[in-house]
């Protein structure tokens, strides 16, 4: 049976337009913030959600998310917060998958975690650090428990190694820039879309960028060549500048509407 993200992607594309797709870390600022941000993001029209599992060793993450993910774990924030904010995106309406380093899940116990996450109704598990050839149980489980395995692809990543992971992805497959650090919208535009391209030659599986976007204009820039795009920094730099109070959610959902309005209005 397909997943709540499948069908999404499904149907967005009968739609001729990409996926929204936000991130939140769990418990940040604090678990009660995170569920009031995550329904300001969904108001505002996302149409996916990835619940970050805080790392203490987020080596994958950049500055503004490493800062969120410090300040959650510093407010207790671990697997019971993630399992109850994902439980709320799936409740909320929207396909919700769990994104996570590989050692807090082998800590919890792979056979355990998947099973959990399928209970609760997610669709299925970003996994940024874990290779294919490191997958052997995630494989098996999540096969089991019908969830959806999101591996991280590179630019940097050889046409046999992207043949390679992407033939083990199901849902869509996340395609990272590095480049976001030239800070310049063109480059980062340029080496997302070739990444995309290659990743269509070796692939049907839907194709989602996260690079930094951060603007309605970006959003549909990546929404040209791309069946989803992804939003985290810019939704946690706003908490981190204005609060998790009726400012910053009210910021976070016309974010989220400006965002919304991009992936569908691509000329």
């Amino acid at each position: 049976m397909p997943t709540a993200l499948e069908e999404l992607f499904v149907k967005t594309k009968s739609q001729n337009r990409a996926v929204l797709i936000g991130y939140i870390p769990a418990g940040f600022p604090n678990q009660k913030s995170s569920k009031k941000i995550l329904k300001a993001m969904i108001d505002g029209g996302i149409d996916a959600v990835e619940i970050g599992y805080p790392y203490s060793d987020p080596v994958m993450d950049g500055p503004v998310i490493q800062a969120a993910s410090e300040e959650a774990i510093k407010n207790g924030a671990g697997v019971n917060a993630v399992f109850d904010l994902l439980q709320e995106g799936v409740k909320q309406g929207i396909p919700s998958m769990v994104m996570s380093y590989w050692s807090p899940i082998e800590k919890y116990g792979v056979e355990n975690f998947s099973k959990k996450v399928s209970e609760l109704g997610g669709s299925g598990v970003i996994t940024p650090d874990l290779t294919v050839e490191e997958s052997n149980e995630w494989l098996s489980y999540s096969r089991t428990f019908d969830l959806n395995r999101i591996y991280v692809v590179a630019p940097s990543s050889s046409s046999e190694r992207l043949s390679k992971v992407t033939e083990q992805c199901s849902g869509f497959i996340y395609a990272a820039s590095l480049m976001g650090v030239t800070g310049t919208r063109d480059s980062v535009s340029g080496n997302a879309k070739s990444l995309v391209e290659r990743i269509r030659k070796v692939s049907k599986t839907p194709v989602a960028v996260g690079l930094g976007v951060s603007t309605k204009e970006q959003a549909s820039e990546v929404a040209k060549y791309a069946d989803g795009v992804i939003v985290g920094s810019a939704f946690i730099k706003i908490i981190q500048e204005f609060g998790a109070g009726r400012t910053g959610l009210k910021k976070v959902k016309q974010l989220a509407k400006s965002l919304s309005e991009g992936v569908r209005n691509v000329k």
